[in-house]
Formats: C-alpha cells, structure tokens, sequence
C-alpha cells in the first residue's frame, strides 16, 4: 500500500515519513525532492522561472506516479489539497494520513527556511491564514487524521498501530 503523508509545512512529514518506513520495511520518498530532481532546480527556482500554478501540476503528476508502490510519500504541503489528486490516490488503492499540528508548531520549524517560497512571501499572518485555509482541505481528502504533537517516533509508531487495525479487516 502506498500511504502519502500529507499536511502544512513542518508539520513532520518527512521525519516521520521516513521513521514509518522503517517501521514498514518499505521505501520512503518526497515529493518535492522528486520534483526538484526531476525538474533540474530548486523549488524556488521553479516558482520564480514557471510559476505556482506550473509546480502545483508537476506536484500532482509525481504523486499520481507513486500510486500502487510500497512506499511511504511525504507529500509537499500543497500536494493534497487538489481533490483530483487525493481522488486518484484513494482510487488506485493509496491511503492518504494528515499530520495534524498545530500552526505555532509548524512556524516554529519552517519560519526562515529560504527553500520554502510561501514562507518567505508571506508574514507569519499571512501563513497562519494560509494553514487555517488548509486544514479543512486535509481534513476532508484525507483517510485518517492523526494528531503530530510529540515525538516523531511515538507518531510513527502510533499510525503503524492504526494501519495494523485497519489492514487485518
């Protein structure tokens, strides 16, 4: 089963991506480290030279491409806010988990973070406004919430123990 982490920035999901892939003895990738390798440049060169709206279509091709492997996905922070995407996901058999974590949190990891257009272009208000429009949208393209306060281990380990409920009926 492919499981995509999905969630706002810092929210943990490569952290605790790559701890669940271990658990799970399977492979784990990120999506925005596929779309730089794949598209030859940074993410802000990608939204400087070809726009948002370019990334967020080549974001939602890569993640249709992972569908149907063993994996664990930690998905860009805006990668599962377009219902097409998460639709195809669920369809070929993916299981879509949002990390939940409170905003103060999130900026806290990612306030300054220069590889990270959004941030850089908004102020921290303007972020919170940003996550506060998305986590309804998580919330709704998502399988299973889980709450991401604490440590990244006890996260993973806690999805594991959801999946093992879930995978035995």
């Amino acid at each position: 089963m492919t499981l995509f982490l999905c969630g706002f920035m810092g929210c943990g999901k490569s952290t605790v991506g790559n701890i669940l892939a271990r658990k799970r003895g399977c492979g784990f990738c990120d999506t925005d480290e596929l779309v730089v390798k794949n598209q030859g440049m940074s993410i802000p060169e990608i939204f400087a030279q070809k726009g948002e709206p370019y990334f967020r279509k080549v974001e939602a091709e890569t993640v249709k491409s992972i569908c149907g492997k063993s994996v664990v996905v930690a998905c860009g922070g805006g990668a599962m806010l377009n219902s097409d995407t998460a639709k195809t996901v669920k369809e070929k058999g993916g299981m879509i988990i949002y990390l939940d974590l409170p905003f103060e949190d999130c900026y806290n990891r990612i306030k300054g973070d220069t590889n990270r257009p959004i941030v850089m272009n908004n102020t921290k208000e303007q972020l919170e406004e940003i996550y506060n429009n998305r986590r309804d949208i998580y919330i709704e393209n998502s399988t299973l919430r889980i709450e991401a306060v604490g440590n990244p281990t006890e996260i993973a380990k806690n999805i594991t123990d959801i999946l093992k409920t879930t995978e035995r009926r």
